[in-house]
């Protein structure tokens, strides 16, 4: 009886996760986290000082990224954001930086 238990979990978190690849799934839907932070090369100076200038090219990309916290999370959290030095605390913050400029 175990082991049909444990099969039938097995079975359900691959279904799950077939899911997930067949739909696109994923933080970012068919974008790796990676490929959305290279969006992010605007953003390159704005995301490491909060008194560099912000392009609305910039503000743009992190607002349409933002629409989606899941992807804009672990966008932040990659290795090409963490490798171009950005700071995720002032990353989130520059569509707001912006409009107040």
């Amino acid at each position: 009886m175990k082991l049909v238990c444990c099969f039938l979990v097995f079975l359900a978190i691959s279904g799950i996760a077939l899911l997930n690849v067949a739909e696109g799934g994923g933080e970012c839907r068919r974008s790796s986290p990676d490929r959305e932070a290279w969006k992010l090369a605007p953003c390159a100076m704005a995301a490491q000082d909060t008194n560099a200038p912000v392009s609305s090219s910039c503000c743009q990309q992190m607002k349409k990224i933002g629409q989606n916290p899941r992807c804009l999370c672990v966008v932040m959290l990659s290795n090409t954001a963490k490798n171009s030095g950005i700071k995720p605390e002032i990353a989130i913050t520059i569509p707001k930086n912006w409009q107040h400029r």
